[in-house]
């Protein structure tokens, strides 16, 4: 490998605030609105032209798609982004829950809202390329953007990146797994007759959630097994059997949809997975961007011809960008396991519950009997950096536990905590590893956030 050595030069500082959150994703949404609601200064950095994440990036709509009549949830803005939403009409009914389908195009709108109305101060199109470390203490970042090389100083700081970016740079220890999860291009269908789709769904084919334990060997716990579930792969089986769309290495056809609109739009489209992708690594990002793009096309081929209703039905829109499910994942004080999310798992230093809810790595389970476990500070504060801490997908725990926490309203909950815990340490003027936690579960609860 060849080395470029880069003159040193003073770069700009472009603000200074209390907490700065970096990336705007479910989980910094959450860390970004919470601090500033407790009284601090907040800045929310994110690398693409919209707030959003997931939701509005990569065209994620079902957002809580687990919940039922007996599901219990940490509430606060996990239940405030689906009614602002609704408000501006971007949702509908979720067609597997109790929850609303997030408009992705809406959901631009929504986050501006919410931060703006939160008094955060916003920064689009700019990206954390280091760390300002001082003394094992962070102090800030540094940012790359249209406007050249800036850095912003902050008394603490968030990553909400989903892949601990800057807790990487910044030297904390972290694992990343070998045989990381699938990512997905997803994409948007209109055109579809939506009476004839919804016949073939609802009275041709009946999914339920043991057609995922059937087809794909996901393990259920039994009581979800006769709940209807948006499954579709049927369609894209019988294309690979004729031939229609090739057979290729680390690509898997079928999945789940979201909403099924009267004009004729079929979202979320998640049916196409491509293993063997580090979301880390720049060079697998571009290869799996451009061949995601021809495997969506080849999912449109199929559900043309096997797919009733789909027979004119044209693609509206790829997701803006691919989505990823794993990456980093930081040493936390404390290392979250599947016994904690799957038994009930209960921590004084709770800082959110999360039902008992796990999708992926061979699990699916639905929480419909009230379960729930609570989430450890500890999980979010990385080892060895100070006033560091790590909200969403990338907080510490094993393979199980991340099939619970990698959700997204989950991201919030952890979001929440960070911001909660950034915001009273300030005030009290203590490093994050010493913050009060009661007064954080106090702060969290004000902020209508179900702590216990």
């Amino acid at each position: 490998m060849k080395f470029y050595n880069e003159p040193a030069k003073q770069i700009p500082v472009h603000a200074e605030v209390d907490v700065l959150v970096v990336g705007s994703g479910p989980s910094g949404l959450g860390a970004a609105v919470t601090a500033a609601r407790a009284g601090v200064s907040v800045l929310l950095l994110e690398r693409y032209g919209c707030f959003g994440g997931v939701i509005s990036q990569v065209g994620v709509e079902g957002f809580a798609w687990y919940r039922h009549s007996g599901t219990i949830e940490a509430g606060g803005l996990v239940f405030e982004l689906e009614d602002t939403a609704m408000k501006f009409g971007g949702s509908s009914p979720e067609p597997q829950s109790d929850s609303q389908a997030l408009d992705a195009e809406m959901f631009k709108y929504v986050c501006d809202k919410i931060v703006e109305d939160a008094g955060i101060r916003p920064l689009l199109h700019t990206q954390a390329v280091d760390a300002i470390v001082e003394d094992g203490v962070i102090k800030g970042i540094i940012t790359e953007s249209k406007s050249g090389r800036m850095a912003i100083k902050a008394k603490r700081v968030i990553d909400c990146s989903g892949d601990a970016d800057v807790a990487a740079l910044a030297g904390a220890p972290f694992t990343k797994r070998e045989n990381l999860s699938w990512v997905t291009p997803l994409f948007h269908a209109r055109g579809v007759d939506s009476e004839r789709f919804k016949k073939y769904i609802y009275e041709e084919m009946k999914p339920t959630y043991s057609d995922w334990e059937g087809e794909w060997g996901m393990s259920t716990n039994g009581k979800e097994d006769d709940m209807f579930s948006p499954f579709l792969v049927k369609p894209f089986n019988q294309a690979l059997e004729a031939g229609i769309i090739p057979k290729e290495d680390n690509v898997s056809y079928g999945g789940s949809y979201s909403s099924i609109t009267d004009n004729g739009d079929v979202t979320q489209l998640n049916v196409v997975f491509m293993g063997d992708v580090d979301c880390t690594n720049v060079e697998d990002l571009t290869k799996s961007e451009i061949k995601g793009r021809q495997s969506v096309l080849n999912a449109m081929t199929a559900l043309r011809a096997y797919a009733p209703g789909f027979e004119n039905a044209k693609l509206r829109n790829f997701g803006m960008t691919m989505g990823t499910r794993e990456s980093r994942q930081i040493e936390g004080h404390y290392y979250m396991t599947g016994k904690d999310t799957m038994e009930e798992g209960r921590f004084e230093d709770t800082i959110g519950i999360f039902p008992e809810f796990v999708d992926g790595n061979g699990v699916l389970w639905v929480p419909t009997t009230g379960r729930y476990f609570q989430i450890p500070y500890r999980s979010i504060l990385p080892k060895k950096v100070e006033n560091l801490l790590v909200a969403g997908r990338a907080i510490s725990g094993d393979l199980m536990a991340h099939a619970s926490f990698r959700n997204m309203s989950c991201c919030v909950v952890t979001g929440q905590g960070a911001g909660a815990a950034a915001a009273i340490s300030i005030l009290e003027d203590v490093p994050t590893s010493k913050v009060d936690i009661k007064k954080v579960q106090k702060e969290l609860e004000r902020q209508n956030v179900r702590v216990f």
